[in-house]
């Protein structure tokens, strides 16, 4: 039973073809690791699964009790208010607001949900951390990562790895777009992106 496909997707960028006829099947379990150069055309696929951009061809398919979280390039906040603030703002989008489960993320990456800081005063790294937890927070089925590690440090990406294999275990599908593959995380399948295409590997 799989969770998402990607039936010919196709997107160009005036003359530049940047995603040709790209086809995968996400099922619950799958770690799928995506690398390729900058440019290659991650970010893209990723924009395109969760409605930000529409494909010029093909078609994303949905499972009905998919949940996506997504953590795509720069994650972005309201820069004026907390961690505590923005986390909960997200989750009360769509009335997932789990304090617990946000709490034991926070921890897990070494964040204090009750400093009442503003978001402009953390570093990448930290930022980084919050954009990974509002992606998984609301126990979401398919999660993507464009370049997760960004700005991580080697105890957080340590953290990081295992995070994502306690989602692999519970069913829950993950991609990860990265310059970085990270050993420690049970990859079921990898793809290079190429010339706009998806090539298994």
């Amino acid at each position: 039973m799989y969770l998402l496909k990607c039936e010919g997707i196709s997107k160009s960028f005036k003359s530049l073809h940047v995603l040709d006829d790209i086809n995968l099947t996400v099922n619950p379990g799958d770690c799928l690791y995506i690398h390729g150069k900058n440019g290659c055309g991650k970010s893209t696929l990723f924009k395109i699964i969760c409605d930000i951009l529409q494909a010029d061809q093909g078609q994303i398919v949905k499972s009905e009790d998919l949940s996506i979280g997504a953590l795509i390039e720069n994650p972005g906040f309201i820069e004026e208010e907390s961690l505590h603030y923005n986390l909960a703002f997200l989750a009360d989008l769509k009335n997932h607001y789990d304090e617990q489960r946000i709490r034991e993320l926070c921890a897990l990456f070494q964040l204090d949900y009750d400093n009442r800081s503003p978001m402009k005063s953390y570093s990448v790294g930290m930022r980084q951390k919050a954009g990974i937890i509002q992606a998984v927070m609301e126990n979401q089925n398919c999660i993507l990562f464009d370049e997760p590690t960004r700005g991580l440090d080697k105890e957080a990406i340590e953290q990081f790895e295992h995070l994502i294999n306690d989602l692999i275990e519970k069913g829950c599908c993950v991609i990860i777009a990265s310059h970085d593959y990270l050993p420690n995380v049970h990859y079921t399948k990898t793809y290079l992106l190429e010339s706009g295409k998806l090539m298994a590997e």
